[in-house]
């Protein structure tokens, strides 16, 4: 954008509304439908077909800094205020400073106007008044041990509790030849609790056919990654009856450290190359703010959002939509309104010590942890989970930062979601009591 439309470096205006742009874009479809269409919410419901036509978004960018983000006409999809909310605030932490290598940028006041179907207007994007990082960020691999797990199903009469005696054979028979390594594994059940994404207060008690224990450890020594799956497939011999499918692994790991390094230490280069013009017809463009027309059937779910009902119990996905992100060990996750004036009464509720509580079944090293289990849980998180909550005003939203939950980031979690992005679906499942 700085070249060909001939901004300057210290337009840091120009720079903002570009950068915002190219944020926009960065995930591709997940701007144009795709990661937001849910069949369980009304607002956000789109046929099965409909999501066999995505078009890539693409943005017009005018020397000015105007932004517009569009998709093309007639193609599958949404493009819409709601879609480019999530996008905005995926992986940001505080969006009255969000860092680039060009231009930290505000993006408290950032809202879209929809022009058609298929093209949304940008606006509001502004440098902080620390406008300019002095420092960026470098990430260097670093080695984070041995990581070995295995995984066994169970179906049929009292699965559950037939996973719950393999787990306990498995850690016991790991820290007979091992002590001290039991600690480093983490289980979990596919199929019943492996999310947290539903509450399940008494595991022994509930009933499930088909279920999948996973048990996953992450070891200083090679060795001890190898036990771990030798000790597991003896399931097959030693373990309750039934079991079966039992898939093992284990390799190196290794985590990307952050570190900052002065600006003024990092040398960079740009190369621009012309493309071969190919002569095109062109006719003339016009915006048109309104709707367009369309042979196809309106994409956008139709419902007209109203103020959620106060006082009673409802579960949050009646009252708005989010979408994960990820960084390192930490995950933040927005919180969109259907009803943007229920921003107000939605930041009464999500307190840091409510977001806190929600989260921490995931620290839970074993689907079945005991009271001191638990008490150490709680222990680690108010020592070292940290939860920052952000408004961000033109898009009437909430922006939730969460420091040090994912298991040591998407690299060396011992998590079935190691990025973190089912957490959304966690939090929009909690019920919640709305003030007038």
């Amino acid at each position: 954008m700085v070249y060909e439309l001939g901004w300057n470096w210290d337009q840091l205006q120009l720079l903002a509304q570009g950068s915002v742009a190219g944020h926009l874009l960065e995930c591709g479809c997940q701007l144009t439908g795709g990661y937001y269409m849910h069949p369980g919410d009304i607002h956000r419901n789109m046929s099965f077909q409909n999501l066999l036509d995505l078009s890539l978004p693409f943005a017009e960018v005018t020397f000015d800094g105007k932004i517009c983000v569009a998709k093309a006409e007639a193609s599958g999809g949404v493009l819409n205020f709601n879609t480019c909310a999530e996008q905005l605030l995926y992986e940001i932490g505080d969006p009255s400073a969000y860092i680039t290598p060009d231009v930290i940028i505000d993006i408290q006041d950032v809202t879209f106007q929809p022009l058609s179907e298929s093209k949304v207007l940008c606006l509001g994007a502004k440098p902080s008044p620390a406008s300019i990082p002095q420092k960026l960020l470098l990430l260097r691999s670093k080695d984070n041990g041995w990581k070995g797990w295995g995984e066994i199903s169970y179906g049929g009469y009292a699965s559950i509790l037939r996973a719950k005696a393999a787990e306990f054979l498995v850690r016991a028979w790991v820290e007979e030849l091992y002590p001290g390594t039991s600690n480093k594994i983490v289980s979990y059940i596919i199929g019943l609790d492996s999310l947290k994404t539903s509450c399940v207060e008494d595991l022994s008690s509930k009933t499930s056919e088909d279920i999948r224990l996973r048990m996953d450890g992450l070891f200083k020594k090679e060795e001890h990654a190898i036990q771990l799956t030798k000790e597991f497939t003896a399931l097959y011999t030693n373990g309750p009856a039934g079991g079966g499918g039992i898939s093992t692994g284990y390799r190196k790991e290794i985590f990307l450290e952050k570190a900052l390094v002065e600006r003024k230490h990092v040398h960079w280069q740009i190369y621009a190359a012309r493309n071969n013009i190919t002569s095109l017809s062109t006719t003339q463009n016009t915006i048109h703010v309104g709707k367009e027309n369309s042979t196809k059937e309106s994409r956008t779910p139709q419902s007209r959002p109203t103020a959620a009902p106060a006082g009673e119990k409802i579960p949050l996905y009646n009252v708005a939509h989010s979408r994960v992100g990820d960084k390192g060990n930490d995950l933040n996750f927005s919180i969109i309104p259907h009803y943007p004036p229920d921003i107000e009464r939605l930041k009464m509720v999500l307190t840091p010590e409510w977001v806190k509580n929600i989260l921490s079944p995931l620290l839970d090293s074993s689907s079945f942890p005991d009271s001191r289990d638990i008490e150490r849980r709680d222990e680690w998180v108010n020592g070292y989970i940290g939860v920052e909550i952000y408004e961000v005003r033109g898009v009437h939203s909430l922006n939730v930062v969460v420091r040090n939950v994912l298991d040591g980031g998407v690299n060396c979690s011992r998590r079935i979601d190691r990025h973190g992005k089912t957490v959304s679906d966690l939090v929009l499942s909690q019920q919640v009591v709305l003030p007038p």
